[in-house]
């Protein structure tokens, strides 16, 4: 597919990869029985890590002179497209499963206040400021150009 070898499409191509990963932990943990398991989502980062260092990578390989800036929109690109989409997936998956909902509402200390709508743009948020912190992180390791080169 052409989406995941064009180098202008990087934050859709592994954006996509970090959801496809996300869902994919998900429902391992769904199957498993440990989805209750809030702490279980610190494994999240992991696959929210990965995804944003190969795209900044990838990026790297085919824009050699990568800026700072170009590096922090291609990072927080990347992860909102992957939060996004599991956010979506999520939602999706909580109005044809009541069970998780239910599951959340009696569980959780505001849990009476949630609903499918209010879980899932929890979880795009969170998706959304860890994506910007990990890129933050990141981008210091990733060789990129001088913002501002000094005159004189």
């Amino acid at each position: 597919m052409r989406l995941f070898s064009d180098p202008e499409q990087i934050p859709q191509s592994y954006g996509l990869r970090i959801a496809v990963g996300l869902i994919g932990y998900f429902l391992i943990m769904q199957i498993l029985g440990y989805a209750h398991v809030v702490e279980l989502r610190l494994l999240n980062l992991f696959i929210l890590v990965a995804g944003v260092w190969y795209a900044l990578k990838r990026f790297r390989e085919t824009h050699p002179e990568m800026n700072y800036f170009r590096a922090l929109v291609t990072g927080v690109a990347t992860a909102a497209i992957g939060a996004l989409s599991f956010a979506a997936f999520l939602f999706i998956y909580m109005i044809s499963n009541d069970a998780l909902m239910q599951a959340i509402v009696e569980n959780e200390p505001m849990g009476r206040f949630l609903n499918p709508y209010i879980v899932a743009c929890i979880v795009a948020l969170e998706g959304l400021f860890s994506g910007l912190l990990v890129t933050f992180i990141l981008i210091n390791y990733v060789e990129t150009a001088e913002v501002n080169r000094p005159i004189g």
